[in-house]
């Protein structure tokens, strides 16, 4: 069952980067990026609203709580902050399978903290996932975006090595607390984070705040946080069953790769799109793999 809700997490996660690329093209990025924060919020609000109710706080109603979703928040928002700008610049067919590389990272993680073990197949799937790797990087050099001259590339690379930290983080918060109420709180901390920062950097940094870019709105920004939240709701609940790892749930999210490559080859009109293809073909596998191997 936790499998199919991270199948689940992995579509809804395509149409956040499809969403997230028409957002962001000629537009200001950390306004995208609050407005983000501002929706997600409001989406879970109805959790927030049932806690406070009830007369508690939430997540075990101590301050240790609510200071490990808030170290939360800042990871996840030194992550989108990279991947608002790398996937700007950069074509969806070379960001998406950059970002598909997160749970190589998560797998070598979930094996160091959580004592997690792959079997036969599942090791077969992660040596696709590397070989996937290692063709992206080379279609990617092909196109102007190497990791010598490409400061968008870099920022893709940080952005998923962020997110592998906050998925590893994800499986200790979720021993300890409701997945919904992870949720709901660590979008608020990051609503709060996000508008506090913009409000300051236009005081004192207006350049640094993206001031002089202008903002466009794009009915495109709500449906960001729109399946993202239904992603990451999705994404929690199969992480809080009994049996699953984080490896693996790792993995099957990045399927979302296939929805956003799609719509850069057939809408974008991307180039080296057979090269590409064949990319997307191992990527395809070494998810079966990990599927079939989880049964």
């Amino acid at each position: 069952m936790w499998i199919i809700f991270a199948i689940c997490s992995a579509l809804g996660l395509g149409f956040y980067d499809v969403f997230k690329k028409l957002s962001v093209r000629e537009n200001n990025v950390l306004l995208v990026l609050m407005l983000n924060t501002v929706f997600g919020t409001l989406l879970m609000s109805p959790v927030l609203i049932d806690c406070l109710a009830h007369g508690h706080i939430g997540l075990g109603d101590t301050l240790a709580g609510h200071a490990r979703i808030v170290l939360k928040a800042f990871i996840v928002l030194g992550s989108w902050l990279l991947g608002y700008f790398a996937i700007k610049h950069l074509p969806l067919t070379i960001q998406g399978p950059v970002n598909a590389s997160r749970p190589v990272l998560v797998l070598v993680g979930a094996m160091v903290v959580f004592g997690e073990r792959l079997n036969l197949l599942q090791w077969c799937g992660i040596m696709l996932g590397f070989a996937s790797l290692f063709f992206i990087s080379r279609i990617g050099a092909a196109e102007g975006f190497s990791l010598r001259g490409s400061r968008w590339l870099w920022m893709s690379v940080g952005a998923t090595a962020l997110g592998a930290v906050s998925a590893l983080y994800d499986k200790y918060l979720l021993g300890l607390y409701r997945p919904l109420e992870v949720q709901a709180w660590y979008s608020l901390y990051q609503c709060i984070i996000m508008c506090t920062a913009i409000l300051l950097l236009r005081r004192i940094a207006p350049r640094a705040a993206g001031a002089a870019s202008p903002f466009r709105w794009r009915w495109s920004i709500p449906c960001i946080s729109l399946f993202l939240t239904g992603a990451d709701i999705a994404y929690f609940y199969s992480l809080s069953l009994p049996g699953a790892m984080i490896s693996v749930v790792s993995m099957i999210r990045r399927g979302s790769v296939i929805v956003s490559f799609l719509y850069g080859v057939f809408i974008l009109r991307e180039s080296h799109v057979r090269a590409k293809t064949i990319d997307l073909l191992v990527l395809l596998g070494s998810l079966a793999l990990l599927v079939a191997g989880s049964r």
